[in-house]
């Protein structure tokens, strides 16, 4: 699929101490690692714009840090 300005969506990595192997529970929501080890998911939600893409969802501590290395 080729990213066009408009376009909006979210990256959800998900780090697994054991298997990739996941499960959703029953409030449809909550997904948790097959073999209980632990695991670590965050997100951001971005948009591409002309001008390349911007993260909407950037904590405050995230845009001090990009704003003191923008060029």
């Amino acid at each position: 699929m080729l990213l066009k300005p408009g376009m909006v969506f979210t990256i959800e990595p998900m780090l697994n101490q054991g298997s990739a192997k996941v499960k959703t529970k029953k409030d449809g929501w909550t997904v948790v690692t097959r073999d209980k080890k632990l695991s670590a998911q965050w997100e951001h939600t971005v948009a591409v714009t002309e001008n390349g893409v911007e993260v909407l969802t950037l904590r405050p501590e995230e845009l001090a840090q990009q704003l003191a290395t923008a060029d």
